[in-house]
């Protein structure tokens, strides 16, 4: 009975270290995490990112790839920016309504304005409907228009993905309308719907404004009248209803796009300013119109309320104990070297946040012209890792170029020479003294 009882304390003593270091094994893992906020968002996945740094402020199920519905579009806005800046088309370009699209704007409960055979209207045009209406007739008629047809524009779309770094997406159409519901256009695929988690459309939103920051200029307004002036003008207003004068006006939203379909449910990609920094946020998966932006706010409100982003450095000075960079075959040995931009850190309010300032210098040979980059200046927040940003190379990519604060002449061969010779001689000279 005795060896019974102390059989019993043996084990319960075992099973309460085992606990203990269990416990403790988790709190140290976690140490140093800080806590994810418990924003209780009613959505299939959501993400929240600071748009310069990268860093994500709040996820959840961020890699699921989801039905996405127009923020498709999105990717289709990207393309359209990119094909006029290469100059395939122009803004101005008139576009003749084809079968396809005229098929289109028939379709009931599809959004859209109402394309007729026999109209044509500029890109610019079509793109406005499509960006502020979500217009799917004006978006496969740009699709054809960019790339002859739809297919081949989706081809485009998948492609830019993968450029982009979106690792959970696969288009099948341009508009985000599922691939069976379209007549004599519906696409024999085992995917019906395309697919985005919404990460890859905090990406594609993020691209777009980086490259195509006039794009900016098309989403934020909140009411747009189409064939002004004629019998058949459509006056809409636009789908987000977090712009001025809707119904969840949001201040500093300027974007960027909605989605609904029934398998997506109401989805939104939005961007907001506020205090100079721009946040994006995603919400896949809501119930309703309503939600997708009370969900939205609750995202806003969180990272605006909770973080800041800090100038540390102006743009133009020099960093402290790397101000000059060595240079080679110069009259200068050295030249001076400054932030070609202010330098700018992000930090939770009312944190402690230790940054490390990081310089690296490239192998520098004269002529050097002002201005002309010459390394790069980076200030590390301690206990960041690749998880902690959108994409893993916002970390890496991350600081602000130092440039040449003046210009540098490549020295003569005389000069060279004699300061080879001053070099050896100087050389000689410490070996001897041992110094």
């Amino acid at each position: 009975m005795k060896r019974r009882t102390w059989t019993k304390r043996l084990t319960g003593l075992f099973l309460s270290v085992a606990v203990f270091m269990t416990a403790w094994g988790s709190a140290a893992s976690n140490a140093g995490a800080a806590p994810q906020a418990d924003l209780q968002l009613a959505a299939s996945s959501a993400i929240l990112v600071e748009v310069t740094t990268g860093k994500v402020l709040y996820s959840l199920n961020p890699d699921q790839p989801l039905p996405p519905a127009s923020m498709s579009k999105i990717m289709t806005e990207y393309l359209i920016n990119e094909a006029v800046k290469q100059k395939k088309i122009s803004w101005d370009d008139k576009v003749q309504v084809s079968d396809y699209a005229f098929y289109i704007a028939k379709m009931p409960n599809s959004s859209g304005v109402y394309l007729n055979l026999g109209e044509s209207h500029t890109v610019r045009e079509l793109y406005k409907a499509m960006a502020v209406l979500s217009a799917n007739d004006a978006t496969v008629l740009l699709a054809e228009k960019i790339a002859g047809s739809e297919a081949n524009f989706v081809d485009m779309m998948n492609k830019k993905a993968q450029e982009l770094g979106m690792k959970n997406t696969k288009y099948v159409t341009s508009t985000g309308l599922p691939a069976d519901i379209l007549g004599p256009y519906s696409i024999q695929t085992d995917q019906k719907e395309n697919l985005m988690s919404a990460r890859d459309s905090a990406i594609l939103a993020r691209a777009l404004i980086r490259d195509f920051p006039e794009a900016l200029e098309v989403s934020k307004i909140p009411r747009m009248t189409f064939r002004p002036g004629t019998p058949n003008e459509i006056k809409k207003a636009n789908y987000n209803w977090m712009l001025p004068g809707l119904n969840n006006f949001y201040e500093g939203v300027d974007g960027l796009k909605t989605g609904f379909t029934d398998a997506a449910k109401y989805c939104f990609t939005g961007t907001a300013i506020k205090d100079n920094m721009r946040l994006i946020s995603v919400v896949m998966g809501t119930g309703s119109e309503t939600k997708r932006f009370q969900e939205t706010k609750k995202l806003f409100d969180y990272g605006f309320s909770n973080y800041k982003l800090t100038k540390q450095m102006d743009k133009g000075v020099p960093v402290q104990g790397f101000e000059t960079a060595p240079v080679k075959n110069g009259v200068e040995l050295t030249v001076p070297a400054v932030t070609a931009d202010v330098v700018t850190t992000l930090s939770k309010i009312g944190a402690e946040t230790k940054f490390t300032p990081t310089v690296t210098f490239q192998e520098l040979s004269a002529p050097l012209q002002k201005d002309q980059v010459i390394g790069k200046v980076t200030l590390q927040e301690e206990g960041t890792k690749e998880g902690d940003f959108l994409q893993p190379e916002d970390m890496a990519k991350a600081g602000v170029n130092l440039v040449a604060g003046q210009e540098v002449e490549e020295a003569s061969w005389i000069r060279l020479l004699f300061r080879s010779f001053i070099q050896f001689f100087s050389n000689i000279f410490s070996n001897i003294t041992g110094k």
